[in-house]
């Protein structure tokens, strides 16, 4: 290996392991917490080398959104059992998607909620944000005629679900409820 490599190598090494402490300080302590000087502190790194992998505390937390991305996608496709009907498919992405958001808050957070130079909907979408997407769009089409519009609709009926329970504003008891209710008016529109 050459030293060009290695030093490539070192720096993604790096950088890796700052969006790392970033995403357990943000799980540990919220992400007011997170801050480059703290962050420097936490891997013992001086703010000028975190500068130097990241611009601003937005890109670190769109770094963190896109490692939550590359686990929300496969989450999504892996909660359809096999021959599901479209119903039972539509009701696994939305648990699945609803769990993914209680179980890492911090990091759902990072993805939907905090400023991260993500852009959905974009020429420059970055590929694992289609590809989440479309984990959601895959289960949502066979109802509608126009499956990205309606998949947005699904999208923000789960997100506002997790957010309006994240901060206590509806009952958690009724999740499941709820998600049938989102079934039931995608059913409809068949």
């Amino acid at each position: 290996m050459g030293i060009s490599e290695r030093k490539e190598r070192e720096r993604a090494e790096r950088e890796q392991r700052i969006i790392a402490a970033a995403r357990m300080l943000a799980e540990r302590d919220g992400w007011a917490s997170v801050t480059v000087r703290r962050l420097a502190q936490e891997i013992e790194y001086s703010q000028p080398v975190l500068y130097a992998h990241f611009e601003n505390r937005d890109a670190i937390v769109g770094a963190v959104s896109l490692k939550g991305f590359e686990e929300l996608g496969p989450t999504l496709r892996a909660s359809v059992p096999a021959g599901a009907s479209p119903e039972e498919a539509i009701e696994a992405v939305a648990t699945a998607y609803l769990e993914f958001a209680f179980e890492r808050p911090a990091l759902y957070e990072a993805m939907f909620v905090l400023p991260s130079g993500l852009r959905f909907a974009k020429s420059d979408t970055p590929q694992v944000l289609r590809e989440t997407f479309g984990a959601m769009m895959g289960v949502v089409d066979r109802f509608c005629a126009d499956a990205e519009v309606a998949t947005e609709a699904f999208w923000a009926a789960l997100h506002g679900l997790a957010e309006l329970e994240r901060h206590g504003r509806i009952r958690a008891a009724f999740r499941s409820e709820r998600v049938r209710h989102i079934v039931a008016m995608f059913a409809k529109g068949n």
